[in-house]
């Protein structure tokens, strides 16, 4: 596999950490940001790299030379002027392989390059585009997907006033097919991936694919943010955070946990977050663990809510947590209910399935698709189902008197590990004994 990394960035924001040098060239942990990527990509079986220079080449490939050192073959090309993302890889098309790895030179990441590559031609799509959520969704650009994963469009910020769109950013990772740029090599720079080409492919009908990911990937591009990579650097958290590595996660309940209980929501005006729930949820971000959204949604058996209305309803979520600077970072949830015989209902929809809680199956596939480990995860929710969905799951549990409080679900006289009154109070529970988690 051939990495190109767009490494011509100036970086006028990190001249306090830069002084005159090209943006990957900051240090980050005692070296230069651009040598972990190298590194990380040698380390993964790539052995060589492309990567184009804009500002001051020479400081980059002084350093780096011809790649050796670092077990790959590193190859350069310079542009003359700003060309963009997007003009800069296809300036170099005629350096590139046949399918081929995107990199920006100033992203800290530690991905399983291998298992995106392997989504990437499981798609047979023309682009893979690496996702994931983020505490400001407010201010970046966002993609919206099929059910499957495809891309069916991109909301560039700034979006419009009382929009409510998935929190799913474009992380500036990309698997791509040569023959998919072929035809749009001579468009005119400067041109950008995430404002330009990728909505041009979408619109002549290239398939892109989202390949949504809890693995860490930020941007390091100003001083605030390589301190917080930094942080995260010394703290363990990057190391952790590759699904190589199997993580404890926290699960949510949805209703009455996350938002307040009204009832069966079927529509987005419905639903309304509890007071602490961001708070609470920002902090587990911050600490580094994976949050799952796991819920059964009868609404949609029953036929008052369709799985759109559910999307919407889901954005919602999504968008007033970003808003306080929280994000979740999976929602699984059940369509189905066992009882037939009820106008309106959808009766494909109607029999006892695997996933819905107490059964395990929403939390067997997020165990599955995110590499979590189940016996050092907790399970916190509103409900009787909730705390005999963790027990069945082989997790702890903790009801939080929101919502239900225990009140509804079989039960099976199930005893949570911890009970709280709130999720809040749930949190500090489990932060403050971080060796149980």
């Amino acid at each position: 596999m051939q990495a190109v990394i767009l490494a011509g960035g100036k970086g006028t924001r990190l001249r306090s950490r830069l002084g005159d040098l090209p943006k990957p060239m900051v240090d980050i942990g005692g070296k230069p940001l651009l040598q972990w990527q190298v590194e990380l990509l040698s380390a993964q079986g790539c052995r060589r790299i492309l990567v184009l220079l804009g500002y001051k080449p020479e400081a980059i490939t002084g350093y780096f030379g011809d790649g050796r050192k670092y077990g790959v073959a590193i190859d350069y090309a310079i542009e003359q002027s700003p060309l963009g993302s997007a003009g800069a890889v296809l300036a170099a098309l005629d350096k590139l392989e046949d399918q081929f790895l995107v990199l920006y030179g100033d992203t800290a990441l530690n991905v399983d390059i291998n298992r995106l590559l392997q989504a990437h031609s499981a798609s047979g799509a023309d682009a893979t585009l690496f996702v994931h959520p983020n505490d400001h969704p407010h201010d970046s650009d966002l993609v919206e997907t099929t059910a499957t994963g495809r891309i069916k469009a991109f909301h560039p910020y700034p979006h419009p006033s009382g929009s409510f769109y998935a929190n799913l950013v474009n992380a500036a990772l990309y698997v791509m097919e040569k023959r998919a740029l072929r035809p749009w090599k001579e468009l005119p720079a400067p041109i950008d991936f995430a404002r330009n080409l990728f909505p041009l492919m979408l619109e002549a009908g290239h398939d892109l694919y989202a390949y949504r990911s809890r693995e860490y990937i930020k941007d390091a591009g100003t001083p605030e943010r390589c301190e917080r990579i930094e942080t995260d650097l010394r703290s363990g958290r990057i190391a952790n955070s590759s699904l190589a590595t199997p993580a404890a996660a926290v699960f949510l309940d949805r209703d009455g946990t996350i938002n307040e209980e009204v009832g069966r929501i079927s529509d987005p005006a419905c639903l309304r977050l509890l007071p602490d729930a961001s708070a609470a949820i920002r902090r587990l971000n911050h600490a580094g663990y994976p949050v799952v959204v796991v819920s059964n949604q009868p609404v949609i058996a029953r036929g008052d809510c369709t799985e759109q209305a559910l999307r919407e309803i889901t954005n919602k979520m999504e968008t007033l947590l970003g808003e306080s600077g929280a994000y979740v970072d999976a929602v699984y949830y059940c369509p189905h209910h066992p009882d037939k015989g009820f106008e309106g209902e959808r009766p494909e929809l109607k029999f006892a399935c695997s996933c819905r809680k107490p059964q395990i199956g929403l939390i067997e596939a997020a165990s599955r698709e995110m590499n979590l480990d189940i016996a050092a995860s907790w399970l916190i929710g509103d409900s009787d189902t909730d705390i005999e969905a963790a027990k069945n799951a082989g997790m702890r549990s903790i009801l939080v008197e929101t919502g239900l409080a225990g009140r509804r679900g079989p039960g099976g006289g199930c005893t949570p590990d911890r009970r709280f009154a709130s999720l809040s109070e749930a949190v500090d529970s489990l932060l403050g004994s971080r060796v149980d988690l």
